[in-house]
């Protein structure tokens, strides 16, 4: 006859999962006492406590979150709202990672809830609400005028966004100073001799579209270049249509001799419209392109690069949304990294 759990030094568990049980047998303690020392109650004894979770930690102890949301009617969920069309490369792993990494040493864990662009972007956001599956949620791809910001803070939702919006609405947000880079790519540019500039932006229905469109005007105004209009593609188009895009205007007899390119993706589509159209990059003319990992100067080394590190965006976005929870005012909550260098072929 099989020995019921608990007895007879079987530690008792939960569905097979470790309990506060679990954790009483192997220290010896009550399970008010471990229950307590988990939460870092001043009454229980310095040691006591850190011996109860380390223990809890070896094991892989998580909170019943059914258990959990009864007494306090919390999740310690957060949910990050995430395009599932997204391309730029290595945002979605990143971020994620990011996120996780800054909840690991917290209660919280993460869950990604997926939309697609082409349906529509408030469903996911109500789901999260309407069902109370999380306490905070994190998003992007942020519009001037974003109807999930509006929604969100009529309701009093703890959220932040990765991207800022122009509404007027107070937010919690952490974001990459698009204006800053387009500035310092199209000086780059210009020191290396450029003077027919185009910009391969992002989708115009997005805020950091006319950040970058901005910075990158007021770059070209700056050192008296020429901007050439580059409407036909943006950074969200497939790959094939950059491409032919990108060879279509170099055809023209007032072509571009630089770009400022939005993302790694696209600018690999870039290059090859650039040697489609029978031109090389260093020689006839230079780009210029975010990436989010070390990986543009490996594949052409000739590009020159801008790093956006989106594993800190999504720590950052993580610290945010938790204070958030905790009571903090959105507009305490809002940070905005600006890119200093461009990393030339050479890597300096």
């Amino acid at each position: 006859m099989k020995k019921k759990a608990g007895g007879d030094g079987a530690a008792p568990t939960r569905d097979g999962q470790p309990t506060l049980k679990t954790i009483a047998f192997m220290t010896g303690l009550g399970v008010t006492t471990v229950s307590r020392a988990l939460k870092d109650a001043p009454e229980i004894g310095q040691e006591t406590r850190r011996r109860v979770q380390l223990v809890a930690r070896q094991i892989g102890y998580r909170p019943n979150r059914a258990g959990v949301r009864l007494r306090t009617g919390k999740t310690n969920v957060i949910s990050l709202v995430l395009d599932t069309d997204e391309q730029l490369m290595g945002f979605v792993s990143d971020i994620i990672s990011g996120i996780s990494g800054h909840l690991a040493a917290t209660p919280y864990h993460l869950i990604v809830t997926p939309y697609s662009r082409r349906a529509d972007p408030m469903a996911p956001i109500r789901y999260v609400v309407e069902t109370g599956s999380a306490d905070g949620i994190i998003f992007s791809r942020t519009e001037p005028d974003d109807p999930r910001v509006r929604y969100l803070t009529d309701r009093g939702f703890p959220f932040a966004t990765h991207g800022r919006t122009s509404a007027g609405i107070a937010h919690a947000f952490h974001d990459f100073d698009n204006e800053a880079f387009a500035r310092i790519a199209v000086a780059r540019l210009a020191a290396a001799g450029r003077r027919r500039l185009a910009l391969l932006a992002p989708p115009e229905a997005l805020s950091y579209h006319h950040h970058m469109l901005n910075g990158f005007r007021e770059g070209v105004a700056e050192v008296g270049a020429a901007e050439i209009p580059f409407a036909e593609a943006n950074i969200d188009q497939p790959i094939t249509a950059i491409r032919t895009a990108v060879a279509r205007v170099l055809r023209r007899d007032q072509r571009p001799d630089g770009f400022v390119c939005a993302s790694a993706a696209a600018a690999l589509a870039l290059v090859a419209g650039i040697e489609d159209a029978g031109f090389r990059i260093g020689e006839d003319l230079d780009v210029v392109s975010k990436q989010s990992a070390d990986i543009l100067q490996l594949v052409r080394g000739e590009l020159f690069v801008v790093n956006e590190d989106f594993r800190k965006a999504g720590a950052e976005l993580a610290r945010i949304v938790l204070a958030l929870i905790d009571g903090a005012e959105p507009a305490s909550l809002q940070s905005l990294y600006v890119p200093e260098e461009v990393r030339g072929p050479s890597g300096d």
